[in-house]
């Protein structure tokens, strides 16, 4: 056989082919087409932005939300975020078999999942977040196993969360937070070692954490479970989870202590515990993460005092929410050297002692609440405090003249200074908004009972 026999013979073999790639290549998408007409169908689209783009005679790879593969031109993405669509999703986007991801979040959608999304086995992302999805988190998602982040936060889902996630062996960030979810948090989601994100906040969640939780989350940065119904003790292994930045198991009833290795998670950025059953001493070794910016511990039953070199270990602090304690000992005299803080709250403790004079020179301070403990003394000249809004210092032993310096506290809202010794005159006082003081103290002040205006409250 010549050279010219073959050539034509190939020629005459390759055509045809061509020819039908192209035809499957157009029937595919014509089919990706009538999906995603028959989902517009399906939808009320009340801004019209579907009903006056997505049109039959147009590329669906030039519709608005729609992405297109470059080299076999099937929908590989559907965006339509924010755009105030209604109804439920319909069965038919399962039939997008080239999609990778899906984002209706922030619309108004409702209703259950079609399972028929169960058949997207090529899907990465599924954005679902703000809307208002019912039902059970579906089982079958647990078979998508390319999901690297499914995100159905901000929905009314109920029942538990289904074991079968364990599968989604690449999942990066689960987020069901703000539903209505119960029952416990499957152990086995803490074995999907790609996590970088859980958050299941705010639902009614129960039971504990497995001990060994950290063991797999080397890439863990953000653990969300705070407003649930969690109990037992926080993990002793939370230490391993070293690239967590926000640890967040607030309002809930956890016991015991605060494990000690918590003081290992060198990048942690936010600490909230506040609002459980926690008992013991605050570890000193978190005082020493110099990444942390906010501390909430409030509303437990912990002991020890402060220590005094908090603000050269923690120099990014913004918030110190310790309030609802029972620790003592002195405020430490180095407070004011957390030049970015913005609140200290060490209110109903047993703090004692003087109140420390650089704590009014931390310009970044909008609120001191010092409150229900057992300072005495006298107030501090108020030096650099230019973004101070709230100054409360009731029930303490505080005594002598309020400082005249605090009439150049131009952003001051709110002052209480009630139930302590505080005499002599009351300085200019501002923009001032409320000052309170009560009983003997309106007498020591010269105050006469005013009301109405929020002025004094005596």
């Amino acid at each position: 056989m010549n050279y010219n026999t073959c050539f034509h013979l190939l020629l005459g073999l390759f055509i045809p082919c061509s020819v039908v790639c192209l035809a499957m290549t157009a029937r595919n998408l014509n089919s990706d087409q009538f999906v995603l007409l028959e989902f517009k169908d399906c939808i009320a689209d009340p801004q019209n932005v579907l009903a006056n783009n997505w049109s039959a005679s147009t590329s669906v790879c030039n519709w608005i939300g729609v992405s297109c593969g470059i080299i076999h031109k099937r929908v590989i993405a559907l965006n339509l975020t924010s755009m105030n669509l209604r109804g439920t999703i319909p069965p038919h986007l399962g039939n997008l078999s080239f999609l990778l991801s899906l984002d209706l979040s922030s619309n108004n959608l409702s209703g259950h999942l079609p399972k028929e999304l169960g058949k997207l086995h090529r899907l990465r992302i599924i954005q679902l977040s703000y809307n208002r999805l019912n039902g059970e988190i579906p089982a079958w998602l647990g078979n998508l196993q390319r999901v690297q982040r499914l995100e159905m936060g901000n929905n009314i889902f109920t029942g538990t969360i289904p074991q079968a996630l364990v599968n989604m062996s690449n999942l990066e960030i689960l987020n069901l937070q703000f539903n209505q979810l119960s029952g416990q948090v499957p152990y086995s989601i803490f074995k999907i070692s790609a996590l970088k994100i859980v958050s299941l906040f705010s639902n009614s969640l129960s039971g504990s954490l497995p001990n060994d939780m950290c063991q797999h989350l080397a890439k863990l940065e953000g653990l969300y479970l705070s407003r649930n119904e969690l109990s037992g003790n926080i993990p002793s292994s939370m230490g391993k989870c070293n690239n967590l930045q926000i640890l967040a198991l607030s309002y809930n009833q956890f016991t015991g202590i605060i494990p000690r290795s918590i003081g290992n998670l060198t990048r942690l950025e936010k600490l909230y515990l506040g609002l459980n059953n926690l008992e013991g001493q605050i570890p000193t070794p978190i005082f020493n993460i110099s990444s942390l910016k906010t501390i909430f511990l409030s509303n437990n039953s912990l002991s020890s005092s402060l220590p005094n070199g908090l603000c050269y270990h923690c120099p990014m602090l913004e918030g110190l929410l310790l309030e609802h304690n029972e620790l003592s000992g002195n405020i430490p005299s180095s407070m004011g050297e957390c030049y970015q803080l913005q609140i200290l709250n060490l209110a109903a403790n047993k703090f004692s002692g003087l109140i420390p004079k650089s704590i009014f020179n931390s310009t970044m301070l909008q609120g001191i609440y010092l409150n229900d403990n057992s300072l005495e003394g006298n107030l501090p000249p108020i030096t650099n405090a230019p973004k101070l809004e709230n100054l409360l210092l009731w029930r303490n032993k505080l005594s002598g003249n309020i400082p005249n310096s605090i009439s150049n506290v131009s952003m001051l809202k709110e002052l209480d200074l009630s139930d302590n010794l505080f005499s002599g005159p009351i300085p200019t006082l501002g923009n001032l908004r409320s000052l309170w003081v009560y009983g003997d103290d309106c007498k020591r002040l010269g105050i006469k009972s005013q009301y109405g205006n929020n002025t004094f409250c005596c």
